[in-house]
Order: structure tokens, then C-alpha cells, then sequence
């Protein structure tokens, strides 16, 4: 059996966020309208697959009849949110933060701790592009002047809708 033509061809957003139980409710609803916004678009929702952030885009997608993957840390398929179409398992814990941003023509972080931090270094090192909603600020370390320099990686959104026409105008550009 072959995939269908367009899960080959759409564009693949990976969405990066904490986990967890302790997420701000308006961290989630940030993700959720990130996840409708993807799925709107026709792209395809990658994600860890988990709670928070990662289930809260995964159920935006799906309210908006989009595809979902979730890359599992774990080897149980069902330790996957609700929301996932695809799952999985990769038995690499957070190893497979690797997989995750590989998936990706483009990163949308939202929020997030150290685990996001990793991906977000993972997209950049790989030439994906990361956009930005209430997440990590880069800087370089101190210029021999004292200052530390920004580091410009990371696309800020203003919101859900910004970062997902960002992300796609730049997926777009990378594909070209």
C-alpha cells in the first residue's frame, strides 16, 4: 500500500512544547489554535506524541480535520495523547528529539523547558526554521565588548496564527 499523494507532498510542521500536567492554560490554548491553524492549512502535525503542549496542538489539529504524528519516546503506542493519528514508538526517550524536528520543513515552539530548548537547537543546527510563541530568547555569549550578542534562530510570533503563516512562508522557501 502507498501513502496517499498528498501526505507526501503537504508540508510537515513539527510542534515543540512542555509536557506534563503543570502546563498555563494559556500556553495550551496557544497550542491548541497552532494545532487548528496547521491543520487548516493542509500541513501535517508532528509532535512528541505526550501531554501538554504536544496534545493541546494535536487536538486543535484534529477539531480542524488534520493529520497528526506523534514520535514516541517510549515503545507503547498507547502512552500517545488522544489526538494522535500516528504513533510512534522509538524506545529512545528523549533521544528522539532528534526524530522529532527531522519530521520537520518547519518548528513552531511554544513555551517550553529544556526538552524544547534541545529541539529548538536540534532544528537550528539542521537549517529548519524555528518560529517562536512565548518561548526561549537566544543570545551569543558576551562579544569582547561585555554585550551578548542575539541570536536571531528563533522567529518570533505575535500568535497562533502568525506562527503558522510564518512557518509555512518559510517551509515554503526551503522547499524552493
Amino acid at each position: 500500500m502507498h501513502a496517499p499523494a498528498g501526505v507526501r507532498s503537504a508540508l510537515y510542521v513539527t510542534v515543540v512544547g512542555r509536557g506534563g500536567p503543570d502546563v498555563a492554560a494559556e500556553i495550551l490554548e496557544a497550542a491548541e489554535a497552532v494545532g487548528r491553524a496547521v491543520g487548516d492549512a493542509g500541513a501535517i502535525l508532528v509532535c512528541g506524541g505526550r501531554d501538554g503542549v504536544m496534545e493541546a496542538a494535536c487536538r486543535g489539529a484534529k477539531e480542524a480535520g488534520g493529520l497528526t504524528v506523534g514520535i514516541l519516546p517510549g515503545l507503547d503506542r498507547s502512552e500517545a495523547n488522544a489526538f494522535v493519528d500516528v504513533a510512534v514508538p522509538t524506545g529512545m526517550g528523549e533521544a528522539r528529539n532528534a526524530l522529532v524536528v527531522r519530521a520537520a520543513d518547519a518548528v513552531i515552539a511554544v513555551d517550553g523547558g529544556y526538552g524544547t530548548l534541545s529541539e529548538i537547537a536540534l532544528a537550528l543546527v539542521a537549517g529548519t526554521p524555528v518560529v517562536g510563541i512565548a518561548t526561549w530568547e537566544l543570545r551569543r555569549a558576551e562579544t569582547a565588548g561585555g554585550e551578548a550578542m542575539p541570536d536571531t534562530g528563533i522567529v518570533p510570533a505575535a500568535g497562533a496564527s502568525d506562527a503558522v503563516a510564518v512557518a509555512l512562508a518559510l517551509a515554503e522557501a526551503r522547499r524552493s
